[in-house]
């Protein structure tokens, strides 16, 4: 195994104080309503049989996904799978060419951080624009989206077609 430098192209990590449960952060994440209310316009889900799961029905290790974003066509999909959680993970997640993201919560004091970390991201010239710049800035978003709207504020989220952003 192979030790990443602590500013390596290859990983990053974005952390987020948000004052709710763990709970509540974790539900947001793990389901189709879940991840429509903060996330995506389109959170598909499937078993590997390939039988389409509930929009409230959990994910589970091995199930595939499609998802679409709002201000995008719907030929811009993203399709990945879910992996096993590691050291208390609530989600990890293969994220097409762009590596394996991760998402857990910690207390400090009386905060609870949400952390996402994305790894495994290509180092050619491209991937460190697109993956690590382009997905680090995308990510940022939408956690300070999620805060929004789990602590009752506003949808930041463009959902006009209109204005289509590909």
């Amino acid at each position: 195994m192979e030790i990443e430098e602590k500013n390596s192209w290859s990983s990053f990590i974005v952390s987020m104080p948000i004052n709710m449960p763990g709970d509540a952060i974790s539900n947001a994440w793990t389901s189709q309503d879940g991840l429509e209310s903060w996330f995506l316009r389109l959170a598909e889900f499937s078993s590997p049989e390939g039988t389409v799961r509930d929009r409230n029905e959990s994910i589970q290790i091995g199930d595939h996904y499609k998802w679409i974003w709002h201000g995008w066509s719907d030929e811009i999909v993203e399709n990945g799978e879910i992996l096993k959680p590691e050291n208390g993970e609530i989600i990890r997640f293969t994220f097409g060419k762009a590596g394996i993201v991760s998402v857990k919560t910690s207390q400090k004091g009386s905060e609870t951080i949400l952390q996402l970390t994305q790894e495994q991201i290509p180092i050619d010239e491209d991937a460190k624009l697109n993956f690590h710049v382009g997905c680090k800035t995308g990510w940022t978003f939408y956690l300070l989206n999620l805060k929004s709207i789990l602590l009752g504020g506003l949808d930041l989220r463009n959902k006009n077609n209109e204005l289509n952003m590909d």
